[in-house]
């Protein structure tokens, strides 16, 4: 069975339901039930291309759909109600990530030293770009685990743009990835690259709005249950 509709079908669900949660209201249902889509639809997503691209040999494409698996889980984690005691699943995560990082900036010293500057299709500068934000995705795993876990707005901030990032893998990867998909009257650049990097606009802006203002403190609810503090003997 060709997992290619598969792919497809996952890669369009993502893309509505990623757009349709960064815009919902956060912390409301339509959020959070749009959020659940897009964890979903991006993990059967990245899962599949990387099988698919491992069976091509297309290892920039076996690390992207990595790294897409890697930004999306951690960003769901980070909104689950969890104790602050040491969790191994958090050692997994960073080395998914650190790994990912080094093996993509590996890919884009190899693309650099290519005739055409590229390595599948992808620029050195794309990998150079992916590598950095994973390594930083990364650093900021040991930085929670070295804190003991995050709270307030640093959390929302590192839920927030995980999953900006995640869509902004499935997104550019459709409208740019795979413009030759869409129809001729409507595949201009410029436009295409509207909704392809739209996300990291939002991404910036919801970074800023979590970190310097105060709405977390009214949303924070809203997003995280408490953390459980145990109970004296």
């Amino acid at each position: 069975m060709s997992l290619l509709p598969i792919h497809i079908v996952a890669g369009l669900i993502a893309i509505v339901a990623g757009f349709v949660a960064v815009f919902a209201l956060k912390g409301m249902k339509l959020h959070r039930k749009s959020g659940m889509i897009f964890v979903y639809a991006m993990v059967i997503l990245s899962l599949t291309g990387a099988v698919m691209a491992t069976f091509k040999h297309q290892t920039s494409n076996v690390i992207g759909g990595s790294l897409a698996f890697y930004m999306v889980t951690t960003a769901l984690l980070t909104v689950r109600r969890r104790d602050r005691d040491f969790h191994w699943i958090d050692v997994g995560a960073f080395l998914v990530g650190a790994t990912v990082g080094v093996l993509v900036m590996k890919l884009g010293f190899d693309a650099v030293n290519t005739p055409s500057g590229k390595i599948n299709g992808a620029p050195a500068g794309m990998m150079f770009f992916l590598g950095s934000v994973a390594l930083l995705a990364a650093l900021g795993d040991i930085r929670m685990m070295l804190a003991g876990g995050l709270e307030g707005a640093h959390r929302i901030a590192r839920h927030l743009w995980r999953m900006c990032f995640s869509l902004f893998i499935a997104s550019g990867s459709f409208f740019l990835g795979q413009a030759k998909v869409i129809p001729k009257p409507i595949r201009i650049f410029p436009l295409l690259a509207i909704p392809a990097l739209l996300p990291l606009v939002l991404l910036l802006y919801w970074l800023a709005r979590v970190l310097f203002t105060k709405w977390y403190r009214r949303r924070a609810n809203d997003f995280f249950e408490p953390t459980p503090v145990p109970s004296s003997a």
